[in-house]
């Protein structure tokens, strides 16, 4: 996985300007806050999105990946001023569940979800890499 980072653009906090690379992809739906049974705990935006982030590592391991392998995530959520307040608190939840790995992300604010209690849903698109010689790393970045 090689980080795609311009000359002279200064670094992105929380995610990076692209991903590049090789192997496996891994494509996960958007998740939501709800448990394994599919009932939601809490109402809380942040608790919600460190369930959304613990289901996507689930999926994630089904396919021998985890969270350093994600190249994308798309965060949907139901009001961006609850987002952005959520700031110190959501870092430390993903960081909890993803770790210090911030891949190309994208956060979009819509007018509702598919699930009436979801307060965010996110998706993500993994690559575990392949073992050819060109690949530059098959660590993922930091």
């Amino acid at each position: 996985m090689q980080v795609l980072q311009p000359p002279g653009w200064p670094r992105p906090k929380g995610y990076a300007n692209g991903v590049a690379a090789r192997g496996l992809q891994v494509h996960v739906s958007g998740m939501v806050g709800w448990d394994a049974e599919g009932r939601f705990h809490s109402d809380d935006f942040v608790a919600q999105t460190r369930q959304a982030l613990a289901n996507i590592v689930a999926v994630l391991a089904e396919a021998g990946a985890g969270p350093g392998h994600i190249v994308r995530m798309t965060w949907y959520v139901l009001d961006k001023r609850e987002y952005l307040g959520a700031g110190a608190a959501l870092g430390a939840a993903y960081r909890e569940v993803i770790g210090r790995h911030y891949p190309a992300m994208s956060a979009v604010q819509v007018a509702a979800l598919m699930e009436d209690r979801a307060r965010v849903e996110i998706d993500v698109t993994a690559v575990i890499p392949d073992n050819s010689p060109d690949n530059s790393s098959d660590n993922p970045p930091d």
